[in-house]
C-alpha cells in the first residue's frame, strides 16, 4: 500500500491503495463520487470518463501511481441534481439519456471538448464524442444536448460551464 494524494474536483485526498488500483476504483470507493460508471473495463465504452488535467480519460484504465498531481475532474463537479450545470441541464433538455448509465461519461467527454472548442461543428461533436457508446441509441439526442449546451455558453459572460 501507498498513499496517493489526489486533487479531485478541487479537493486534497490522501488514500492508501496499491499502485495499480484503477483510478475508477478510488472515485466509487474510496471518494464516493458514483457518477462515472464500470462498463466495459477495457476503455471501449467512455462510461468511465472523467477528465484528467482537462483531458478525457478512461478511469478503469488509469492507475492511481499514475495521477500524480494532475487535477482530475468528475461529474460530480458540473453541479447536482438540484442545480445541474449548463451540460447537465442540455442532456436533460434534450432528453439525452433513456438508461443513463453513460451518460456521466458523455458529459465529461462533451466538457473537454467545449472547453476546448466553444463553437464546435457537428463533425467536431461527432469525431470528440466517438470514444464513448450509448448501448439505447441515444446518439442524436446528445449531439443535440452538446450543441444546445455550446449555445447557452456562448450566450453566457466568460462562457462558464458551471
Amino acid at each position: 500500500m501507498t498513499t496517493y494524494r489526489l486533487q479531485v474536483n478541487g479537493k486534497q485526498h490522501a488514500v492508501d491503495l496499491d499502485p495499480d488500483t484503477p483510478l475508477l476504483y478510488v472515485l466509487r470507493n474510496d471518494l464516493e463520487l458514483n457518477g462515472a460508471k464500470f462498463g466495459c473495463g477495457l476503455g471501449q465504452c467512455g462510461s468511465c470518463t472523467v477528465l484528467v488535467d482537462g483531458k478525457p480519460a478512461m478511469s478503469c484504465l488509469v492507475p492511481v501511481s499514475s495521477v500524480g498531481t494532475r487535477a482530475v475532474r468528475t461529474v460530480e463537479e458540473l453541479g447536482s441534481s438540484d442545480k445541474p450545470g449548463v451540460l447537465q441541464q442540455a442532456f436533460i433538455d434534450e432528453q439525452a439519456a433513456q438508461c443513463g448509465y453513460c451518460i456521466a461519461g458523455m458529459i465529461m467527454q462533451a466538457s473537454a471538448l467545449l472547453e476546448r472548442t466553444p463553437r464546435p461543428t457537428d463533425a467536431q461533436i461527432r469525431a470528440h464524442m466517438s470514444p464513448n457508446l450509448c448501448r439505447c441509441g441515444t446518439h442524436m439526442r446528445i449531439l443535440r444536448a452538446v450543441r444546445r449546451a455550446a449555445d447557452v455558453l456562448a450566450r453566457t459572460p466568460g462562457g462558464a460551464q458551471r
